[in-house]
């Protein structure tokens, strides 16, 4: 089910009804329908995997008690590395075992084998990189006694399953999203209403800004070759766009979803495209996994204490973990590796923290904001490419100069017309972030004409595109 289907568009007003409707008869009763909810929610991508949320969910839920009941630290690590090694087993086997497969082949066959593995031969299962990082997160707690295990199966069950992020986020905390489900919830009026708000503009971003520029994105890397240096370069622009409408525009419905039930979820997004640096844009872009590595690898590893030899190794397996995260592809690994050079002159520098409290804004800032941009633009070919190779080549193709054309964009009325919608919606999320941004605002906040000018852009993509599904569910 996608937050932008009519399905959804029935699904959430009936499960927000009866929710507080059964408010005032227990926090029980309330728990359990949002579970029941998300199971549903979940068992419309594909009900065969639904058993497998359930026993990851079961199996942590299991082990965190027994961690606690732990006579000895013996005990308490054998029950957490059971935990840790079924999650991460049942993560490799369904999204990275043919990629390990494959790769292990062709480095046979170059030397002279040519061997038939076996290949597995399944769907990835929907959300299973963020339920697992949801359930790792819990379960190390626990072993490092930060929290203590949760006793009530259908509340645990909720924080892992809750359905606004069940299947691309943000990654939650169980010091976070746990004492929130366990307190009575009242209705907020002012709380719903920028929950509906944050929705539309959410969708904005999906179905306006996300799914035009998807128009013209894969016209353009699925045919790269056929196209003009001017054409690569909107499209390597159009690409930025697109990624940061579909998966922002995720966090906003999902984060605008949950307030409606009086539930505050992690922000994900804080206006990445005005970052200053390499550094900047991490703590701005997809946070909640940003702060999921620094917290349970990089510190655990030394962070940034030790010498740079060690923070370099750590600056590096943090980037290539994130890579990795994101699919089982030498593209991603690589896209991972080319933020990690961008961040590491920061840190020899010693200036990766340096935007922290960095408040005012001259024309060093914005050439600063301008760069990287554009470094992050490049790396974004390599995450959207479907070989290393085509993104090289792609790159070539971009500073061949001898063609400059944009015939592809005016070779009919209706690609002129969506390349006027996508550059003007383009340009309307950049203002009102950018009043965000410097108005210092958390998020943005919409007024009653940004609201009307929002709708009657989904009114008018509605009535020619169906729904089209999101970047992140993949991963």
């Amino acid at each position: 089910m996608l937050f932008n289907s009519f399905q959804y568009l029935l699904f959430l007003p009936l499960v927000f009804a009866v929710y507080w409707m059964v408010n005032k008869r227990s926090l029980a009763l309330q728990n359990v329908l949002l579970l029941i909810a998300s199971y549903f929610f979940y068992a419309c991508w594909d009900w065969r995997f639904l058993f497998l949320l359930i026993f990851s969910t079961g199996l942590d839920y299991y082990t965190g008690l027994k961690m606690h009941q732990a006579e000895n630290q013996k005990l308490k690590t054998f029950w957490f590395w059971l935990s840790v090694s079924v999650n991460l087993g049942f993560l490799g086997i369904f999204k990275y075992y043919n990629f390990f497969a494959e790769s292990f082949a062709q480095m046979l066959s170059a030397l002279g084998f040519h061997p038939n593995l076996w290949m597995l031969d399944v769907i990835l299962p929907v959300g299973i990189s963020f339920y697992t990082f949801h359930g790792l997160s819990y379960v190390i707690d626990i072993y490092k006694s930060r929290i203590t295990p949760e006793k009530n199966i259908v509340t645990y069950s909720l924080f892992v399953s809750y359905f606004p992020l069940l299947v691309a986020g943000p990654i939650e905390r169980a010091t976070h999203l746990l004492p929130q489900i366990k307190v009575a919830r009242k209705f907020n009026y002012l709380q719903a209403m920028q929950g509906v708000k944050q929705i539309i503009w959410g969708l904005f971003k999906k179905v306006v800004v996300a799914d035009n520029c998807a128009f013209f994105v894969n016209q353009i890397f699925d045919h790269a070759g056929s196209h003009s240096a001017s054409e690569l370069w909107l499209g390597m622009f159009l690409f930025s766009f697109q990624i940061y409408g579909d998966f922002s525009g995720y966090s906003d419905i999902a984060l605008g979803t949950s307030k409606l039930f009086g539930i505050d979820l992690l922000r994900n997004f804080s206006f990445p495209y005005f970052s200053r640096d390499i550094a900047d844009f991490w703590r701005r872009w997809h946070i909640s996994l940003s702060s999921w590595f620094r917290d349970y690898v990089y510190i655990p590893l030394g962070g940034n204490k030790g010498s740079k030899i060690k923070q370099l190794r750590n600056v590096f397996v943090i980037f290539l973990l994130s890579g990795f995260w994101h699919g089982a592809n030498w593209t991603f690994i690589f896209w991972g590796l080319l933020h990690a050079l961008l961040f590491i002159p920061l840190l020899l520098l010693n200036k990766n923290r340096n935007s922290l409290s960095a408040t005012s804004f001259n024309f060093r800032v914005y050439c600063k904001m301008g760069l990287t941009f554009l470094l992050v633009s490049f790396a974004w070919i390599f995450f959207r490419a479907n070989t290393i190779t085509e993104a090289f080549q792609y790159l070539a193709g971009m500073f061949d100069f001898s063609n400059l054309s944009l015939n592809y964009f005016y070779s009919n009325t209706k690609f002129a017309l969506l390349t006027v919608i996508s550059l003007f919606s383009i340009a309307f999320l950049g203002f009102i972030e950018w009043k965000s941004v410097l108005r210092g605002n958390p998020e943005v906040r919409l007024t009653k004409m940004m609201v009307f000018i929002v709708l009657f852009f989904l009114f008018c993509m509605g009535t020619y595109r169906n729904e089209m599904s999101f970047i992140y569910f993949q991963f």
